[in-house]
């Protein structure tokens, strides 16, 4: 009998392209068969939130389309790469809301620069989204995001 794959929600901005999270991934699935899904939360940087409310929306979707194409050249399954709200609170609401999942993997940067860390993200999602969330630490990508339009986004 085959073993039913894990359904993994992965959770990462700035750290989504990051050889610290595929690798980390790459042990999850090392596990038990898992199926990724990617979530990466249009959150705009600095001032730009007042400004604009989707002031990160290209950003992501660039960073998003960079990040499933590393990841499947791990040789990872990656079922969905979504850019979503830019609260990432209601993003992984939307998602959830819409599919199902086993496990929520949150990818953060260090502690002390993260964001989500701050505002305790893992730990709201751990109260509310009835299903185990992981928590990661990751160093974003060096290299700059290219310029232009990304072409394989979906958004949640």
């Amino acid at each position: 009998m085959t073993p039913t794959k894990q359904k993994v929600l992965v959770v990462a901005n700035r750290t989504a392209d990051s050889p610290d999270l595929i690798e980390a991934l790459r042990r999850r699935a090392a596990e038990e068969p898992t199926s990724f899904t990617l979530l990466v939360p249009a959150v705009p940087h600095g001032l730009a939130w007042a400004a604009d409310m989707k002031a990160g929306w290209s950003e992501a979707a660039l960073r998003a389309d960079r990040a499933g194409a590393r990841i499947r050249q791990a040789r990872l399954e990656l079922t969905e790469v979504i850019v979503g709200d830019p609260d990432p609170y209601a993003a992984v609401g939307d998602v959830l809301h819409a599919r199902e999942f086993d496990e929520v993997v949150v990818s953060t940067l260090p502690r002390t620069i993260s964001g989500w860390l701050a505002v305790r993200l893992p730990a709201r999602l751990r109260r509310t989204v009835g299903l185990p969330v992981a928590e990661m630490t990751a160093q974003p990508l060096a290299e700059p995001l290219p310029t232009g339009s990304a072409t394989e986004s979906v958004a949640a």
